[in-house]
């Protein structure tokens, strides 16, 4: 029987990402208090959070500072909109921050509050950066299959999850997309990595080429995948992808919203997968998850033609209600205090190789097809055949149950597509890492047994 808050809850939110008419039957899990790398639900029972929330908790859940932070502006300026030549200092403060720390030359900052909302702006200012070249034309956007985006309409259109659009009449017109870079699900037998990546570069330019350069405006790309199933780049993907968008003009649109400040060992994936982009997208760690915020970086050349456009209309007709937010803004500016001073990123290393340590040997597991990881983002391919590669058929949510009954454990983690995703907090301890491997290998083992009792079968191991 639930309580009164889980029937309140049942009866008055919609919660995104779900079954709702499971969510009825099923109810939620109401997280009370978090401390740390730990969430706890309101019947007391800890969980280490090994998904930061949702890629974002970088710092954890008391990072006082932040909260310090926050309660210093809340009581100085709680809100200011930037229109019209207005600002705030903490919005200019964190401007010049994410410009000092950029991984190529960037020219300004736009804020707004959310990931979905940051990539929806970078097509806007493509679309608007070309309409200032004279080449309104230039409009198309391509991605990737299983990149992630954000749900919003244009950031959804520029997803490639099918669930994203299923009847909600998307994507768009003009959004297309070419093949995930995923080498152990999209490799041909024989082929090398470095292969792979010369044969997704081609698809790319022959689909430039087919849809006519003169129409294609930008390609979106996450440095490492996260919600697909957090895929790595094979070997000079990005080197090979960047000589077909040069040479047709196509901008490069880095979306960092997962990967910037530390996630992968560096402040940003574009500085561990080599990308040199026209504009970064990102969100998240931006305040480690404790406001809503995210920014668009952009390069010179589109400022000055965003710049000359403006002037040409007389406005530059974009923003939102609570775009550089002061408070955000101010808690932004102290997190990245924080990942600096206290050498955070700089720790991500040693965290990373404590959790290759553990994860990299369940490849030995007979559910597991490959592990694969940069940094503090790993994903487990969960499979039914480790000779042929097959998947469980998606209808079981055989990888759900694995994610269940790590949740059981006192885990957190996620079922992605035929992946176990984690990314702990940037702010681990050792044996919090070693702790996640094994309440994992527990849930692979009960979900194993499980199946075998049930009359399942393996293919050969």
């Amino acid at each position: 029987m639930y309580n009164s808050l889980r029937m309140r809850d049942i009866a008055s939110q919609i919660h995104p990402q779900t079954n709702l008419a499971a969510h009825e039957t099923v109810g939620p899990t109401i997280m009370a208090r978090g401390e740390g790398a730990y969430v706890y639900d309101d019947d007391g029972k800890q969980y280490i959070e090994g998904m930061s929330g949702l890629w974002c908790a970088a710092l954890g859940m008391s990072e006082k500072r932040l909260v310090e932070a926050a309660t210093r502006q809340l009581n100085t300026l709680p809100y200011y909109q930037n229109f019209a030549h207005r600002a705030t200092e903490p919005a200019i403060e964190l401007s010049e921050r994410l410009l000092k720390i950029a991984p190529v030359p960037m020219s300004k900052v736009l804020f707004q509050s959310s990931g979905s909302e940051a990539n929806d702006t970078a097509v806007k200012l493509a679309w608007y950066y070309f309409h200032a070249q004279g080449k309104p034309e230039k409009k198309k956007i391509i991605a990737r299959n299983r990149g992630y985006h954000g749900t919003s309409i244009a950031s959804a259109s520029i997803t490639g999850l099918p669930h994203l659009h299923r009847e909600f009449n998307l994507p768009l017109p003009g959004f297309l997309h070419v093949t995930c870079p995923h080498f152990y699900r999209e490799g041909l037998p024989g082929e090398t990595e470095e292969g792979f990546a010369t044969r997704l570069a081609d698809e790319l330019d022959a689909l430039i080429v087919a849809e006519g350069p003169d129409t294609v405006a930008a390609f979106f790309a996450e440095p490492a995948m996260g919600t697909g199933g957090v895929v790595i780049p094979p070997k000079t993907y990005f080197e090979k992808i960047q000589k077909v968008l040069k040479k047709h003009d196509v901008l490069l649109v880095a979306d960092e919203v997962i990967t910037g400040f530390g996630r992968t060992g560096a402040w940003w994936g574009s500085q561990t997968f080599g990308l040199e982009p026209d504009m970064i997208t990102c969100a998240k760690a931006l305040t480690a998850a404790y406001m809503p915020l995210s920014a668009v970086l952009l390069n010179e050349r589109l400022y000055a033609g965003m710049r000359a456009q403006s002037e040409k209309i007389g406005v530059f007709g974009h923003g939102y209600t609570y775009g550089a937010h002061p408070v955000a803004c101010a808690v932004g500016v102290e997190a990245l205090r924080i990942y600096e001073e206290d050498g955070i990123i700089d720790g991500v290393a040693a965290l990373e190789e404590r959790m290759a340590a553990g994860m990299r040997p369940l490849i030995d597991h007979p559910l597991v097809g490959e592990v694969r990881g940069v940094g503090l983002m790993w994903g487990v391919e969960i499979v039914r055949d480790k000779e042929t590669r097959e998947a469980f058929p998606a209808d079981m949510q055989f990888g759900v149950g694995i994610q269940n009954r790590a949740f059981e454990n006192g885990l957190v983690c996620r079922s992605l597509g035929t992946a176990i995703a984690f990314a702990p907090p940037l702010i681990s301890t050792p044996e919090q890492i070693d702790a996640i491997v094994s309440r994992f290998r527990d849930a692979l083992d009960r979900s194993l047994d499980a199946y075998l009792a049930g009359g399942g079968r393996l293919g050969k191991q």
